[in-house]
């Protein structure tokens, strides 16, 4: 039931195939708080020329990785090139879904700190 609930709160605001937006307190945004998790909605490019935090895009972050979309290996690069921008391990970020997907949801363990794009959507 509650999959049903969060599909249509945020319905209106994701396009299809689109993880559901998480939510903070200045409503529908690519990031929320879950306690000391930060839950991040990722929209990725495989195979781009750099490893890069682009511009939300909607309810998701625009993350581009150098690494070819085989087998999550991907997915697997994204977690190891976000880790240090966050000041986390790699262990601290857990794939929610999305790990063969360009739609994913990561779950950050206690940032020590964020990247300046989060900046300019919490204020």
């Amino acid at each position: 039931m509650a999959s049903k609930q969060r599909s249509k709160t945020n319905a209106k605001n994701a396009s299809p195939g689109a993880a559901p937006a998480a939510r903070n307190s200045t409503g529908d945004t690519f990031f929320g708080w879950d306690g000391d998790v930060l839950v991040v909605n990722i929209l990725g490019k495989p195979a781009a020329s750099k490893d890069a935090i682009g511009k939300p895009k909607g309810t998701q972050l625009k993350v581009s990785v150098t690494a070819a979309p085989k087998d999550g290996k991907a997915t697997d690069h994204m977690v190891r090139f976000l880790a240090p921008l966050f000041g986390v391990a790699v262990s601290d970020i857990e794939v929610v879904f999305g790990r063969e997907n360009v739609n994913k949801q990561l779950r950050i363990r206690s940032p020590k700190k964020l990247p300046p794009v989060f900046d300019s959507e919490a204020s």
